[in-house]
């Protein structure tokens, strides 16, 4: 599955934010509270972000 919210492209990608704003999506997805956006049984997701001068940010998330 891929970003159910449009992806950062529809957000006209704001520097500096890229990172918040997917954990706070990935956060939603996995407490069931995404709306119409929620992946069903989400339990497990990834955040990988690449940023300017090649850093790289992996996280994954699980739902206990």
């Amino acid at each position: 599955m891929t970003n159910p919210s449009g992806g950062f492209l529809s957000m006209v990608h704001p520097l500096g934010v890229t990172g918040l704003a997917q954990c706070y999506e990935l956060t939603h997805q996995l407490r069931g509270t995404a709306d119409e956006r929620q992946v069903e049984s989400a339990r497990t997701v990834l955040q990988h972000n690449l940023g300017l001068g090649g850093a790289c940010v992996m996280t994954v998330y699980q739902a206990t």
